[in-house]
C-alpha cells in the first residue's frame, strides 16, 4: 500500500508535517499538508504544504528561494503526523531565522541560542574562518600555514589524546579529544571534504538498525 494511503487526515483533510534538517537533526518548522501536498512532495522531491490561511497548495521556497530538498519522509506510529527530513537552503523561517523554533518557552519569549548540535555549529565556524580569515584567529593561522601545519598539529593532538587516555583523569582526555576533533575538522575543510560526507559514511555503516526478530506473541497483560 502506498504510504500516503496509510495517513490519517483530520476532518479538514490535513496532517501536521514537521521539517527536520537531515544532516543536523535540527527541527526547522511545522506546517500542514493535504493528500495533494504529500503526493507532490513524493513526486518532486521538494517539500510541499497546504496553507490554511490562503487555502492553497505551496512549495517551500517558491517565492523566497529557501527550498527544502526532501531526503526522506517518515510517518509516525499512529500515521497522523509526518516528518520531512530535508536539506534546507537558507533559513526555514519567514522571519529570517534558521528555524521557526528560535524562541524559548519563557515569559516574553526570549530568543534561544543556536539549537543545532555542537558539531554542526563547529563546522560552520570553521567554514567561516576559512572564508573570512579574521586576524588573530588560530583557525585562520592554520589555514594560512596550509595542510602540512594542520597535519603536524593533528599528529600532536593524536599523541596527546593517547597519553591522556592512559591517565586516570578523564578531564584531560575530554580536553585532548576536543582538540583532536577540532583539528580533524579543520583538515577536512582544508582538503575540501564536507563533514556531511563523513556523517553520511557513518550513516551507511551504522545507520540501518537491525530489525528485531519476531518472537512469540504475548497477551496485553504480559502473560
Amino acid at each position: 500500500m502506498p504510504w500516503i494511503d496509510s495517513i490519517t487526515f483530520d476532518e479538514r483533510g490535513l496532517v501536521p508535517v514537521v521539517a527536520q534538517d537531515a544532516r543536523t537533526g535540527e527541527v526547522l518548522m511545522l506546517a500542514w499538508a493535504n493528500r495533494e501536498a504529500l503526493q507532490r512532495t513524493r513526486d518532486t522531491g521538494r517539500a510541499h504544504y497546504w496553507s490554511r490561511s490562503r487555502g492553497a497548495l505551496w512549495m517551500k521556497g517558491e517565492s523566497s528561494g529557501h527550498a527544502q530538498e526532501v531526503v526522506d519522509v517518515r510517518v509516525d506510529c499512529d500515521a497522523d503526523a509526518v516528518l520531512y527530513r530535508v536539506r534546507q537552503t537558507g533559513p526555514a523561517c519567514h522571519t529570517g531565522e534558521r528555524s521557526c523554533f528560535y524562541r524559548l518557552g519563557e515569559d516574553d519569549l526570549p530568543e534561544a541560542g543556536d539549537p543545532r548540535p555542537m558539531l554542526a555549529r563547529l563546522e560552520e565556524i570553521i567554514a567561516d574562518r576559512e572564508r573570512e580569515r579574521p586576524e588573530g584567529s588560530y583557525t585562520t593561522y592554520l589555514f594560512a600555514q596550509g595542510p602540512d601545519k594542520i597535519l603536524k598539529k593533528l599528529g600532536e593532538e593524536t599523541a596527546e589524546t593517547i597519553i591522556a587516555a592512559k591517565n586516570e583523569d578523564n578531564a584531560e582526555l575530554r580536553s585532548e579529544s576536543a582538540d583532536l576533533l577540532f583539528h580533524l575538522m579543520v583538515l577536512w575543510r582544508a582538503r575540501g571534504l564536507d563533514a556531511g560526507e563523513v556523517w553520511g559514511e557513518l550513516e551507511r555503516r551504522f545507520g540501518a538498525a537491525p530489525r528485531p526478530k519476531p518472537g512469540p506473541t504475548r497477551a496485553a497483560d504480559g502473560s
